[in-house]
């Protein structure tokens, strides 16, 4: 299935089925791990890489065969990779992704060195030249994390659009699902919305996290103008602590996870589930609880 086929390209009308998810209270901790492990078995749609092993983090240069070795684990679960940058070695994440058959969402890292984000949006170009790019992404969190103003964030979109002309690519830009409503000038620079959507980093609890996912897509959707939309990153981490009435845990998890996934089925919304494998690295930046968000542990192993 091209993404063409996969209305990447064609205007949408989403019509919202709402559904409650996996109810606790009715399931053993067992029962919850055998249909986790079902949700999986029958595939998803896409999942976000995870570069880095132990010792390992964002500036360190990551070889073809660690690359290739995550890819093939992931392989047998999804139809689509999401790479986060195109320079230090995620440039193997497009090329391996296409060499064994899946679907791409490539992204250039954009931050406040403008030198690296020459070679980020350059190495994103020369990937769609290849062929390695079904689907182009200029920037993640950008404006989240206040690293450029919008007017430069619009000129990498639209250099990038330019680019890739003649191309069938896609061009979208990442960032919290509440940027759209308030910037409409990224829906109105892009072929497609990419939006993330975290009802853990907003403090919800997990009987009401579905609810909360539903509620954040549901006003993606009224900025979007009609154009179609991905979930480019979701998910709740299990371990770590939590923040406010969000909790993290092995359950918490687990039902996220099954909710998540059989929702967007349900209503043919295209979701990269955040993240394949734990990132030990991540404990700085986000707190403990950023090194467990991971469907496999650090030793890419299945958690349950």
């Amino acid at each position: 299935m091209s993404y063409r086929e996969e209305s990447y390209f064609k205007p949408r009308e989403y019509k919202q089925t709402l559904t409650q998810g996996v109810d606790l209270s009715k399931y053993s901790i067992e029962d919850l791990k055998a249909l986790w492990r079902k949700t999986l078995d029958e595939g998803i749609h896409g999942i976000c890489f995870s570069m880095y092993e132990d010792g390992q983090r964002p500036g360190d240069t990551i070889t073809v065969e660690q690359v290739e070795r995550r890819v093939k684990i992931l392989k047998p679960y999804t139809k689509w990779i999401r790479s986060f940058s195109c320079v230090e070695g995620n440039e193997h994440v497009a090329r391996l992704s296409k060499k064994h058959g899946l679907k791409t969402l490539v992204g250039a890292w954009l931050g406040d060195d403008k030198d690296d984000n020459e070679q980020e949006i350059e190495g994103l170009i020369q990937l769609a030249k290849e062929g390695c790019v079904d689907v182009a992404a200029v920037g993640n969190e950008v404006l989240y994390r206040n690293d450029l103003s919008l007017e430069e964030l619009v000129g990498y979109i639209r250099r990038v659009k330019e680019a890739l002309s003649g191309m069938n690519i896609p061009v979208g830009y990442v960032d919290a699902y509440y940027e759209f409503s308030r910037h409409p000038i990224l829906v109105e620079s892009t072929d497609v919305v990419l939006a993330n959507l975290y009802p853990y980093w907003e403090g919800c609890p997990i009987e009401y996290a579905l609810g909360h996912m539903q509620a954040m897509f549901g006003q993606v959707v009224d900025a979007a103008q009609g154009k179609p939309i991905i979930i480019t990153e979701t998910g709740w981490p299990s371990r770590g602590g939590g923040l406010r009435g969000a909790i993290a845990g092995e359950e918490a998890a687990m039902k996220y996870f099954i909710d998540a996934i059989n929702w967007t089925k349900e209503n043919k919304i295209p979701i990269f589930y955040f993240s394949s494998f734990d990132e030990s690295w991540k404990v700085g930046p986000e707190g403990e609880v950023g090194a467990y968000w991971g469907l496999w542990d650090k030793n890419e192993k299945l958690k349950y």
